[in-house]
């Protein structure tokens, strides 16, 4: 390594140790930007460097291997652009990646799965739980395993509910269109649950929906909210928080169709994206 490369990793090192390193966040598409609008709400003064892999989209119906190698690579490039944490805003990415990047990377690395199921089990007052997600990410057991840790009592029923994921993306959120596949979905489960996970990061662009499908009592738990309390917890117990108010920088990266990101992201950060770089990787 030249000097100028150690110097460079040395400054990468010494801001993670301070705090004022940016947050990596990736997704396998734009969905994971309603978890980086939780963050910039819950952490105003952090920096986020924020990757959706649009060009492999979506990770759902792959193989975990897969899954896996895709969240490597992410995980490794956001590394060496100097975050300081790494959230893993994918549900399918969560489910099958997550132990393998805490296990690879000396990094605090941060799920959407265990910071909603710790949510539900709070919540509910019956025990009678559903979760809705992709088919990879329903298919992975991992919500069940994560509730069933917190309460080992609780009755969980799932549902995989892939057209929910294209009907935000094309922005059709309250049409009739979208409450009768939300009723097709989730018309079974009113009466049936007291709380439901939102195991995909596109679901709660349809959250009312939602709740009129599956009845207004049953409480509807964010994952992107309790994932970004989740960051802000971990940042503040090793002692990687931005102290300082300084102007956050904020950066969005596409491995594919930098002008749908433009188009589309906004609907989920909940406002306007200046510019996306591209980067394809693999």
């Amino acid at each position: 390594m030249v000097r100028g490369e150690l110097e460079s990793r040395g400054a990468d090192i010494e801001s993670r140790a301070n705090g004022s390193a940016p947050i990596g966040v990736f997704d396998s598409g734009i969905g994971g930007l309603t978890v980086v609008r939780e963050l910039m709400r819950q952490l105003p003064n952090e920096s986020i460097i924020y990757f959706g892999d649009t060009a492999r989209v979506p990770y759902g119906p792959k193989s975990p291997e897969t899954v896996i190698r895709y969240s490597r690579e992410i995980t490794s490039f956001l590394r060496d652009q100097g975050v300081k944490a790494v959230v893993v805003a994918c549900n399918t990415a969560t489910a099958h990646a997550l132990p393998t990047l805490r296990q690879e990377f000396d990094l605090p690395i941060i799920g959407v799965i265990e910071p909603g199921s710790r949510a539900a089990a709070r919540a509910t007052r019956s025990g009678d739980i559903g979760v809705i997600g992709t088919y990879g990410t329903i298919s992975s057991g991992a919500y069940e395993r994560a509730i069933a840790a917190e309460l080992p009592t609780a009755n969980i029923t799932v549902r995989a509910c892939p057209l929910f994921v294209p009907l935000v993306e094309e922005g059709w959120l309250e049409t009739d269109a979208t409450r009768l596949v939300a009723h097709e979905y989730l018309g079974g489960l009113a009466g049936a649950i007291d709380t439901l996970v939102l195991g995909c990061t596109h679901y709660p662009l349809l959250k009312r929906v939602i709740g009129e499908t599956v009845g207004r009592s049953v409480r509807l738990i964010d994952s992107a909210e309790e994932t970004a309390a989740e960051t802000a917890a971990t940042l503040r117990a090793q002692g990687l928080e931005q102290g300082d108010a300084s102007e956050p920088q904020y950066r969005f990266i596409a491995s594919d169709l930098p002008e749908q990101f433009l188009r589309v992201g906004q609907r989920f950060l909940g406002q306007a994206i200046d510019s996306v770089e591209t980067l394809t990787l693999g």
